[in-house]
């Protein structure tokens, strides 16, 4: 069982982005990179397609690196770590901080 899954609510422990909180929307486990929604946004230059005839500048959410997240807790709202406990004959994810079990 993973401890992050998509549309986990998160937030930044570290970098420009410090203290946003934002839902997960990809996960890189082979290069240990995540992408949150609102977090690390960039500038992109969009040459014109047939969809897109205009082109133009966009914002984009760039991928941040796993280590800079955290898991924002139920309870109390802040960074917390993810233990995987079996109950009722099942691994759940549990919140180390106030103990709440993980959907």
């Amino acid at each position: 069982m993973e401890k992050l899954k998509l549309n986990d609510e998160v937030i930044v422990i570290a970098g420009k982005d410090k203290g946003r909180k934002g839902k997960l929307l990809k996960i890189d486990r082979k290069n240990n990179k995540v992408v949150v929604e609102g977090v690390n946004k960039v500038k992109k230059a969009l040459r014109p397609t047939q969809q897109n005839p205009n082109g133009g500048i966009v914002d984009v959410e760039s991928p941040l690196n796993i280590s800079n997240i955290a898991i924002v807790s139920p309870k109390t709202g802040g960074a917390t770590r993810v233990k995987i406990e079996k109950r009722d004959g099942k691994n759940v994810r549990v919140a180390v901080k106030c103990g709440s079990v993980l959907s």
